[in-house]
Parts: structure tokens; C-alpha cells; sequence
């Protein structure tokens, strides 16, 4: 099954946020399909990291059992799908990435470091974006303006 990370936030003088390079961390908490139960800790997956699935049915982000089934599950980042969230998307929803999930379901996320943006009327680059605390702002040398991203808050769909 396809679930969606749906991102929303407040954009501020800057477009075309996102993820960097395949080291990016997606921390996540999972639940297991078969007994419910959730990870109490973040966990985090890679676009880097690629396990193989039991019985040679090809790789995936991340595979482990539950904890309390012993059940294997395994998630998966669709690298196709990861996608920018621009200005035009300022205070929506936007799916930024999805995730083939066997035997669980994403239930949770937490933006840490890692994400990157640009300048909305200007060329400027801002590479060092840490979303953990929900906002983030700086300063715009060219435009000579106060950037920033706010009220960050997510939610997952079905795809």
C-alpha cells in the first residue's frame, strides 16, 4: 500500500522547499497492520539505505519485525515522488513524498534537518533548513527581506 506525506506551512519569501540529497532523513513512526502496534521512537530511513525483503522480492528503505508480532514489515521511500513544496503552495497540503508500506502504515513524522530552499523573487539558496522546532526564518541579502517557513504540520493519505 501507497501512503503520502502531505506537507503544509506558511512560506515566507521563499518557493521550491525540500528534502537534500539521499542521505535526507524521513523520521517516521510506524504502525504495525497486523497488531497496531506503534514505535514509540522516531525512526528515520534514507533514500540511502536499501534492505532486501525476505524470499528475494527485490529491496526496500527499511525492513523489520514488530516488536510485539514478530511480524516482518518493510517501507519503502518512492524516490519518483519526492517533490518540491513551492510558494503557489503556501498554507495547502501538498504531497511531498510517498512510501510502499508492506504490513505497516506511516502514522507520524517529524521534520528535523536537511531540507533546503531558494529565494521566491531572488536566486538566493538556503541549504542548512532545520524544521524541527516548526519554523524556520532568515534573511534575504538581495531583496533585502526577512524569509521563512512556519506553522510546518503534516498529515498522510492513501494513494
Amino acid at each position: 500500500m501507497k501512503f503520502g506525506l502531505q506537507f503544509k506551512a506558511t512560506l515566507e519569501n521563499v518557493t521550491n522547499v525540500r528534502p537534500v540529497g539521499d542521505d535526507f532523513r524521513w523520521y517516521l513512526k510506524l504502525k504495525c497492520g497486523n497488531c497496531g502496534e506503534v514505535s514509540d521512537k522516531w525512526q528515520y530511513i534514507t533514500l540511502m539505505d536499501s534492505m532486501p525483503l525476505k524470499g528475494g522480492r527485490g529491496s526496500a528503505s527499511m525492513v523489520q519485525k514488530c516488536k510485539l508480532c514478530s511480524r516482518e514489515n518493510s517501507i519503502d521511500i518512492l524516490r519518483d515522488t519526492i517533490t518540491p513544496y513551492n510558494a503557489e503552495d503556501s498554507e495547502r497540503f501538498k504531497t511531498i513524498v510517498q512510501f510502499e508500506c508492506r504490513g505497516l502504515e506511516p502514522v507520524d513524522f517529524q521534520p528535523q534537518a536537511g531540507f533546503a530552499a531558494s529565494g521566491a523573487e531572488t536566486s538566493t539558496q538556503f541549504p542548512e533548513i532545520n524544521l524541527q522546532e516548526k519554523d524556520w526564518t532568515d534573511y534575504d541579502e538581495k531583496a533585502s527581506e526577512s524569509v521563512g517557513i512556519y506553522e510546518v504540520t503534516h498529515q498522510f493519505i492513501k494513494c
